[in-house]
C-alpha cells in the first residue's frame, strides 16, 4: 500500500521540515511513497534560505517527491524582481525571510529564486487534488485562476470537493486544525507560530480524507 505524505506552510521552520521528514521516513513502508508540500516555504519564520536548501536536496530515493507553490513564495519572487512590491512582502512576512539570506536582496541567490517561480500549482492523483489555497469548483483544474490556487479561502465550514476529488490545501491557517470535512482537508496549523506541524497522510488506494496524522511538535515562535 502505497502513501501520501502531505507537508503544509512551513514558513521558514527547518526545525519543523526536518523533523517532519525524518518521521516520514521511518513511517514509509519500503514502497514507492509520494510527499507533497503545499506550498509557503518562506517568510514569517526564521531560516527561509535553509528551507529552500533543504527541500533543492531532496528527500532520498524512496520518495516521489511534489512541491507546490503558495502565495508568499510567489510574492517572494515578485518582490526580488519589482521594488515597488518590496514593502508589501516585507510587511508581509518578507522581512524574517530577508533576514534569513543576510538583509540584501542582492544576496538571495538565483537558484532560489528560479526554484520558487516555477513550483507546480496543483497536483492530482487518483482520488485527491493538492493544492496551496483552494479551487473554484465552477471551472476546470486547466482554467483555474492563479490567484484562486494560490489565495483563495473557502467560506467556513464548507465541506465539498472538486468533482470526485478530495481537496487537500492548507494556506487558511487554524491553530487548532486539522480541518477535516468530506470533500476537504484543511492541514494548516500556523505552525511557524504553534511549533505544531500537521502532516497528513493519505493512503493510496482509497478516497477521501487522511487515515492518520503525523504531528510534529517544536518550540513556538519566539521561544
Amino acid at each position: 500500500m502505497s502513501q501520501t505524505f502531505v507537508i503544509p506552510d512551513i514558513h521558514g521552520r527547518l526545525d519543523l521540515l526536518d523533523h517532519g521528514l525524518a518521521e516520514i521516513a521511518a513511517r514509509s513502508r519500503g514502497e514507492k511513497d509520494t510527499i507533497v508540500t503545499i506550498g509557503d516555504y518562506v517568510d514569517k519564520g526564521p531560516a527561509s534560505s535553509g528551507v529552500i536548501e533543504r527541500l533543492l536536496a531532496g528527500v532520498g530515493d524512496g520518495f516521489a517527491l511534489v512541491m507546490l507553490k503558495g502565495n508568499h513564495d510567489a510574492m517572494m519572487v515578485d518582490a526580488l524582481r519589482d521594488a515597488s512590491k518590496m514593502l508589501d512582502w516585507l510587511a508581509k512576512g518578507g522581512d524574517a525571510a530577508l533576514a534569513s539570506y543576510g538583509g540584501n536582496p542582492a544576496d538571495v541567490p538565483q537558484p532560489h529564486i528560479h526554484w520558487l517561480d516555477h513550483l507546480r500549482l496543483f497536483y492530482a492523483d487518483t482520488h485527491r487534488l493538492y493544492v496551496h489555497a483552494g479551487v473554484d469548483p465552477k471551472v476546470s483544474l486547466e482554467r483555474q485562476r492563479v490567484e484562486t490556487l494560490l489565495w483563495k479561502r473557502y467560506p467556513k465550514g464548507y465541506s465539498e470537493g472538486f468533482g470526485n476529488f478530495h481537496v487537500v490545501h492548507g494556506h487558511d491557517n487554524c491553530p487548532e486544525g486539522p480541518l477535516l470535512y468530506e470533500g476537504r482537508t484543511n492541514l494548516d496549523t500556523l505552525a511557524w507560530r504553534t511549533g505544531r506541524l500537521t502532516i497528513g497522510v493519505f493512503d493510496d488506494e482509497k478516497p477521501g480524507g487522511p487515515m492518520d496524522f503525523i504531528v510534529i511538535k517544536g518550540a513556538p515562535a519566539g521561544h
